[in-house]
């Protein structure tokens, strides 16, 4: 981890505590998790207990403090979304990437989570890939999908 780009996502909100939140939605963009070192230098720099910038890091779903995969797959398990097959969507992102739910594969290339809901019921079944919506997604469809993000 480069310190001197954390330093400088810091300079870019003027040292301020009061911009930590966005300081580390910056960092968990540019890394896609927030390691320790990171969390640290922000402390030190913008005179924030760590304890406090862990609270929020932990308290916020945006923020990770372990690695995720370049590409993020959510699939939508809501209502709409479940009647609609979203079951056996998830079960064909699984068989396809050897994850379950929350993990993220060891080349740090997908990370997969579910969500109770995306807002975009009547497209159901719906993965969203890196923040791409992919609606009416069937099981048969879902491998090709998978394949354009690699």
């Amino acid at each position: 981890m480069d310190v001197n780009n954390i330093d400088r996502i810091i300079d870019n909100h003027q040292g301020e505590a009061s911009a930590l939140i966005q300081v580390l939605l910056e960092i968990q963009s540019e890394h896609n998790w927030l390691p320790k070192v990171a969390l640290e230098r922000v402390s030190q720099r913008l005179r924030v207990p760590l304890s406090q910038i862990q609270h929020i890091a932990t308290f916020y779903k945006a923020f990770s403090l372990v690695p995720k995969g370049r590409h993020q797959v959510h699939i939508c398990m809501g209502t709409a979304c479940h009647v609609r097959g979203a079951g056996r969507v998830l079960d064909k992102v699984q068989e396809e990437t050897g994850l379950n739910p929350g993990e993220t594969d060891l080349e740090l290339k997908f990370s997969l989570e579910t969500v109770n809901c995306l807002g975009c019921c009547a497209l159901g079944p719906v993965v969203e890939i890196d923040g791409k919506t992919h609606g009416k997604l069937s099981p048969a469809e879902t491998p090709d999908v998978l394949k354009s993000y690699e």
